[in-house]
């Protein structure tokens, strides 16, 4: 699939804002921890990408009931969905100077039932000359996303006869509709309810 920059300005695809606080001294200190251990631009991302994956849960795998949206908070709490991890790794790579911007799949239950927006990653590495898109959601029994800028190993490959959808937009800051059903949901439960079915 063709990935489409929303914004023509590369530079916004490095910026922070309150979802992806990438200045932020907890951002940094782990940003910089990950580059000590690899040392160009392509191993960060791919260690960033797995820390991510790996050390922080889902949320709805480890039963946690906090929703974050920040990714300084997915950090502190190594908790968080689809979307608050895709706010982490964004800002991991922003960190290092890793142009991130966020993409988004409309997906259902296998009954092609229950739509909801999931969130993604796409990176465009030094001399790339396209956007690659990662999926930092957490492996699973039947999930299994991968670290691949030249072949696509993401959590959920879309399934159009059941009405689901790969959006090709990068977008430099989170959908608003999903940033704010984050940010005024109590816990995960209502969450659910919040969260926008479609971009």
């Amino acid at each position: 699939m063709q990935l489409i920059q929303q914004n023509p300005d590369i530079h916004a695809y490095l910026a922070s804002d309150g979802a992806i606080d990438h200045w932020h001294p907890r951002v940094q200190d782990t940003a910089d921890a990950l580059w000590s251990a690899t040392g160009d631009a392509y191993s960060y991302a791919k260690v960033a990408f797995e820390f991510v994956r790996d050390t922080i849960p889902h949320s709805a795998d480890s039963g946690a009931p906090g929703v974050t949206w920040r990714a300084s908070d997915v950090l502190a709490t190594r908790n968080g969905i689809c979307h608050a991890k895709s706010h982490a790794l964004v800002a991991l790579l922003r960190a290092q100077g890793i142009p991130a911007g966020l993409c988004y799949q409309r997906l259902t239950e296998d009954d092609g039932t229950d739509p909801l927006l999931h969130g993604l990653v796409a990176l465009r590495l030094p001399g790339a000359d396209r956007w690659s898109r990662v999926d930092p959601r957490g492996n699973r029994p039947g999930v299994d996303a991968r670290f691949d800028l030249d072949e696509e190993r993401l959590a959920f490959p879309v399934r159009p006869e059941l009405g689901e959808v790969d959006h090709p937009g990068v977008y430099a800051a989170p959908h608003p509709a999903t940033l704010r059903a984050l940010r005024e949901s109590a816990d995960r439960r209502e969450l659910w309810g919040r969260l926008p079915k479609d971009l």
